[in-house]
């Protein structure tokens, strides 16, 4: 098996193209084939030598990694030309300046529905021969067979008058050369592949397999944007997302085994994915189903891990105590730091959250709060829990009228990790002074 992944470099790598490079890379590394990555940059104005390293670099963060390649389709020109004059003198192509209003007044002739037949000329672009009878069919693994009337299309441009190919001919001619026997791709390349097919047949190739995926849509329906909380893997990186559950969440829109799971190792998708499972159907790019499982696969890691790529995410080091206590209440490692930072800046300022906890009733509580902890010693979570439960009791309070208080004084909000963990980290000293200050007139 060898298949490809074939972005066009005029911008971050979607998320779609993302799941697309996914399932090819699922498929070469559970077939023991060859993954082949071609950068298709025909588009001179668009493509940019910064956008080629955004899609390295996102392709490496999600740790999709490739046989061959990075192939630019550009430095392919001189295969390219070749074929297109060899096409040109069995007779398979010819030269046209048929002109848009040209192609207008044949179908107003021949009607709406009939396909472009040009007539050789000496110069202009050159257009690929279609027979006026038959029909070409795309056997494709996920959507059946679709079947295109020769009648109904046009002689297709493969190249311009300057020579230079278009797009259907380049890909047909690199597939070719590449021995792709697999081509697996969004569904709006689904109307290009009788072009590349016929291509294929005008160089007396065989037709791969392909595979054409659903689109991905919002929970709404639409299609997937930014609005829908992140359109690049970029995005989704910067957002604190860990490439393993990226991987695990783009390989089950569209994609289910048997036995529904959810959360799926790379290697158990790598065993089980499989292109007959894939539905027809558009699959919803969901942010929060994205967060939860990603939340799952956080708390699953090793604390050491963990604390370290907080570490590199945040650019801040020694947060080993502060991840201990506030792992179980994030869902990415952008969640870390809003929920945890004051243990290192200080506490924020809400003014709302002030005004709500450190009213007469509650600053009264943090007094009898400072008078339990002041003399602690040792100062653990256990004797702290068990001086703040007497602080409850003495009180005939409920616990959030003394604890949240006290949240307020140490985190500036009213949301922090478990109060008992979180005055053990900052210790005796620091929480007594945060404590004070929040007393003070």
């Amino acid at each position: 098996m060898r298949v490809r992944f074939a972005p066009s470099p005029t911008g971050a790598l979607h998320i779609g193209s993302a799941r697309t490079a996914l399932y090819n890379w699922l498929l070469a590394r559970g077939a023991g084939g060859t993954l082949v990555l071609r950068i298709e940059d025909t588009d001179r104005a668009r493509s940019t030598t910064e956008n080629v390293e955004h899609i390295l670099e996102a392709l490496a963060w999600l740790e999709i990694d490739y046989d061959e390649g990075p192939i630019s389709q550009v430095a392919r020109s001189e295969r390219h030309q070749e074929l297109l004059q060899q096409l040109l003198d069995e007779g398979h192509a010819y030269r046209s300046n048929a002109t848009a209003e040209d192609v207008k007044a044949y179908k107003a002739q021949h009607g709406a529905e009939r396909g472009f037949r040009g007539e050789a000329q000496d110069s202009g672009a050159v257009r690929l021969h279609v027979p006026d009878g038959g029909e070409t069919v795309v056997h494709d693994v996920i959507r059946g067979d679709t079947t295109f009337a020769h009648k109904h299309l046009d002689d297709p441009v493969i190249a311009r008058a300057d020579g230079s190919v278009l797009y259907n001919f380049a890909v047909a001619v690199d597939d070719l050369d590449a021995g792709i026997t697999h081509v697996v791709r969004g569904e709006d390349h689904l109307s290009n592949t009788p072009k590349q097919l016929l291509v294929l047949e005008a160089l007396g190739a065989e037709q791969p397999i392909y595979a054409h995926l659903p689109l991905l849509h919002g929970p709404d329906g639409k299609k997937l944007s930014k609005r829908h909380g992140a359109a690049s893997v970029q995005e989704l990186r910067d957002a604190g997302f860990l490439p393993e559950a990226v991987r695990n969440y783009l390989a089950l829109l569209g994609w289910g085994d048997t036995d529904d799971e959810t959360i799926l190792s790379t290697q158990e998708l790598v065993e089980r994915f499989s292109l007959e499972r894939v539905s027809r159907n558009p699959a919803q790019f969901d942010v929060r189903k994205l967060r939860w499982l990603n939340g799952r696969y956080l708390r699953a890691l090793d604390p050491d891990d963990l604390t370290a790529r907080l570490e590199a995410y945040t650019g801040r080091d020694g947060l080993a105590d502060a991840v201990a206590i506030s792992r179980e209440k994030v869902q990415t490692l952008a969640d870390f730091w809003p929920l945890a930072g004051f243990v290192f800046d200080g506490p924020a300022d809400d003014p709302g959250a002030r005004e709500k906890w450190l009213d007469e009733d509650g600053r009264a509580a943090l007094a009898d709060v400072h008078a339990a902890l002041e003399p602690l010693d040792p100062f653990t979570q256990d004797e702290v829990q068990a001086a703040l439960e007497g602080v409850v009791a003495a009180r005939g309070a409920k616990p959030k009228q003394v604890f949240q208080p006290i949240r307020v004084a140490l985190a500036g909000t009213a949301v922090s990790p478990g109060i008992f963990e979180t005055l053990t980290v900052l210790g005796h000293d620091e929480a007594l002074a945060r404590i004070e200050h929040a007393l003070r007139p």
